[in-house]
């Protein structure tokens, strides 16, 4: 079996990823499968000197994986350097990174150490990295591939030593394509990809991240933990949560506060969908829904399918092809609608059609099907 050198150790001073001792004390909570899988990537690149990238959505615990794979690494006596991309000016951006000599540019009245080199020896976490302008693209690429930089208003060269570990929300192929993002810097940082599973697939891992939550918030603020009813826990566990784990963290976060007995009672009213049950959209057919528009359509209509501004008009389909997909999907005038007209082409209410001679036909024949009212109404 090929080991890894820790320090002076061969083996590894701290527990496995996927062992209970690991979970809460470092914040890695989860035992489903998806995200065990996860926990197999970061131990087995940990070691390694290579470039990760996290890929996951808003809320997924990118920062947190960042921050394990950093503390099982042979660099975890160093710093470990965080920058959100998103959340510093673009203009001010490669000073941030690269650091800048006094007199570099308006303003620069001392000399500033950029990112990279706080993270010699250690690692640099770059979040948001699909935010990074494409102008300072090939900059970050050299440093990478060279591990040296140059400070703004400088020529002197410096030699860093940076494990770099990159995430982003966004899909980062798709900008390669659409070349808003280079692809020789993408295949830089996507040594080695790790993709966070969405909360909503791992629900599994819902009640141990709720309890872990409701512990340390009843624990900052000064109260006894409360227990968790399980239909409470149910009701956790069907929402679709959005915004990931963070969004659950700031939900259990208020439930704590507000709850006031030894019992959490979440305020549910503030989640956007409870899906308690399967929402009734989830569930329809494609014809079902097809049904449902065109009744929809007819109502307001009242049931009268030709003439400008009848249902074929608002539906962008023949009055013949109408009536076919009526038939098909088995659709009747409701008892209390109005019987509908077959007009010509003039308005409602038109001299044209009030002296067409033409008679009201019913949706509906004399046996109550639409195969009858098809044969009335004919196929002009």
């Amino acid at each position: 079996m090929m080991k890894t050198e820790y320090g002076n150790c061969s083996e590894p001073p701290f527990p496995s990823l996927l062992s209970n001792e690991w979970s809460f004390p470092n914040k890695i909570i989860g035992s489903s499968q998806s995200f065990k899988l996860v926990l197999q990537q970061v131990e087995a690149v940990a070691p390694t000197p290579y470039a990760v990238l996290i890929q996951g959505e808003t809320g997924t615990g990118k920062e947190v994986i960042a921050q394990a794979i950093h503390d099982r690494s042979p660099r975890r006596g160093g710093p470990f350097v965080k920058l959100n991309c998103a959340a510093i000016p673009a203009g001010l951006l490669e000073s941030e990174l690269f650091g800048h000599d006094r007199g570099a540019f308006t303003g620069a009245f001392s000399t500033r150490i950029g990112r990279f080199q706080l993270a010699d020896k250690g690692t640099l976490f770059l979040d948001e990295i699909g935010e990074l302008p494409l102008e300072l693209q090939p900059k970050l690429l050299r440093v990478l591939q060279d591990q040296m930089l140059e400070k703004l208003g400088s020529t002197r060269t410096v030699r860093i030593d940076v494990r770099i570990i990159a995430a982003t929300n966004q899909n980062l192929a798709r900008m390669v394509e659409e070349r808003r993002f280079r692809p020789d810097l993408y295949y830089r940082l996507n040594v080695f990809p790790i993709d966070l599973p969405p909360l909503r697939s791992r629900s599994d891992d819902i009640p141990a991240l709720v309890e872990h939550f409701m512990q340390r918030f009843s624990r900052e603020i000064g109260r006894q933990a409360g227990s968790i009813p399980t239909e409470v826990m149910q009701v956790l566990q069907l929402h679709d949560w959005p915004g990931n784990i963070r969004e659950l963290e700031n939900f259990i976060k208020r439930a704590v506060i507000m709850s006031t007995g030894s019992v959490l009672r979440p305020l549910f009213g503030e989640l956007k969908r409870l899906p308690s049950q399967p929402s009734p959209s989830a569930k329809r057919t494609l014809a079902e829904a097809q049904k449902e528009h065109i009744v929809e359509v007819l109502r307001d209509t009242r049931w009268v399918l030709g003439g400008d501004h009848g249902a074929a008009a608002r539906l962008g389909m023949p009055r013949t092809t109408l009536v076919y997909r009526m038939r098909k999907l088995g659709i009747v005038r409701e008892q209390e609608a109005k019987p509908f007209r077959s007009r010509p082409n003039g308005l409602e209410g038109s001299p044209a059609e009030t002296h067409s001679g033409l008679q009201d036909l019913p949706i509906a024949g004399t046996d109550g099907t639409i195969e009858s009212a098809f044969s009335q109404v004919g196929t002009a």
